[in-house]
């Protein structure tokens, strides 16, 4: 018998820990080289992992939910073995036996294991289903209870049958914020339904909580007159697509005007350290994208040096990645000035929250007709009003709004943008 680890791949340095999704084979079956055997959730994206070797899933040593650090080998592939030959038993069910428990108590002696201790979300559903500890074999690092397990817990009791014995079917964490049967509640016509947060969602979370507690936000605003963006278009988006092979939107002329703001005002492209203000020399726009699985800011690297082309194309890139949850750590690491378009969903007005550490953001929004005045005239204009949020620790009002000004002003000229001026 040649067995081959499964094992994590290399997250960031940022990133301690990560979650398995769902299995997508099981013990017993056959797998082919590369053929990817689950998915790993992170703070930032999800990683596939694929079949180091080709073979027969042998064993799995992390279930589905379970929380896993680098290189953690995560399951075993017999490369010798034939489909269909009964599979060791899981990890989850061989640490309740004597031998198996033996590393766990000899860590537990050397006061280094947490095993038998709750994860803070396995902890609030094992309060909520008034689920005792010792029923919940943990799964998780170092023998750590997560959601998984007592998810795991409370479908085994709730299935089990009164009459005839039966095995209870595995629930795994869902991928997707799907409801998992044991989460419903039986209230009637009133049903409410419990789902744990991914991680991404947690971590998005904590970022927007960080950013408004540890920055001085306040936002700036101003209106745009967008036909002349609209205009030059219309007239060029034909010949754009043809040459470029992508359609010529109006993201590239934002990502354009805020590079000539920060350009212009420094201060709108650097991040506090400590008490110190790091001026970075080179600009990297993160790209605000929902996705299934949450928002995530992928970077533009050097958008100072893209041309319009390269925006739209990597933009476009950026956003089938989003939806196919193929974003990679590098693509979101970083950034120094972000740019947040609710526009695209119907949004008149906001107050986009700061991406830290970053100390702008710029918020673009629906471009509407709307009558305002020129030269003593009521006109109807496409009128789009920027929001632009910043931290006052750092960045005054009289660089905010000149720096919104030089966004304005390059969108009603944008002849500027080409010469830079």
């Amino acid at each position: 018998m040649a067995i081959v680890e499964v094992k994590v791949p290399q997250l960031s340095e940022s990133v301690a820990e990560a979650t398995l999704l769902q299995w997508k084979k099981k013990p017993g079956e056959a797998v082919a080289m590369d053929e990817i055997l689950i998915e790993i959730e992170t703070d930032k994206v999800v990683l596939e992992v694929p079949a180091p070797a080709a073979g027969v899933l042998s064993q799995l040593l992390v279930e589905d939910g379970g929380s896993v650090v680098s290189d953690q080998p995560i399951a075993q592939i017999d490369t010798e073995a034939t489909a269909g030959a009964a599979a060791p038993a899981p990890a989850a069910e061989a640490s309740a036996a004597a031998p198996a428990t033996a590393p766990v108590a000899a860590a537990t002696a050397a006061g280094g294991s947490k095993a038998g201790v709750a994860m803070p979300a396995a902890a609030k559903l094992m309060a909520d289903h008034k689920v005792a500890p010792g029923a919940v074999t943990g799964t998780g690092k170092d023998g750590r209870i997560t959601k998984g397990d007592v998810l795991g817990a409370v479908a085994a009791g709730s299935s089990a049958p009164k009459a005839a014995p039966q095995v209870a079917a595995p629930v795994s964490t869902p991928a997707l914020p799907q409801v998992a049967a044991p989460l419903s509640m039986k209230l009637g016509d009133r049903p409410e339904q419990r789902v744990p947060m991914s991680r991404l969602r947690a971590r998005v979370a904590e970022r927007l909580l960080q950013s408004q507690s540890s920055n001085a936000i306040l936002t700036t605003f101003n209106e745009v007159n967008m036909a002349p963006v609209m205009a030059m278009r219309k007239k060029f988006q034909e010949k754009f697509e043809k040459e470029h092979g992508v359609k010529l939107g109006f993201m590239s002329f934002f990502v354009k005007a805020a590079v000539a703001a920060l350009k212009k005002y420094p201060v709108l492209n650097a991040s506090v350290d400590g008490t110190d203000i790091v001026y970075h020399g080179y600009f990297d726009i993160g790209i605000a994208v929902g996705s299934p699985r949450g928002l995530v800011v992928p970077i533009l690297r050097d958008a100072d040096q893209m041309s319009f082309a390269d925006i739209e194309k990597k933009i476009a890139e950026f956003g089938q990645k989003a939806k196919d949850g193929k974003l990679s750590l590098d693509e979101l690491s970083g950034g120094t000035f972000s740019i947040s378009n609710g526009g695209v969903f119907g949004s008149m007005l906001s107050t986009p929250i700061i991406n830290p550490p970053q100390s702008a953001i710029l918020g673009v929004h629906a471009t509407k007709d709307r009558a305002v005045v020129e030269d003593g005239q009521v006109v109807v204009r496409p009128i789009n009003y920027l929001a632009m949020s910043y931290d006052h620790r750092i960045i005054d009002g009289r660089e905010a709004v000149l720096g919104l000004v030089t966004m304005k002003e390059a969108l009603e000229d944008p002849a500027r943008l080409l010469f830079d001026i």
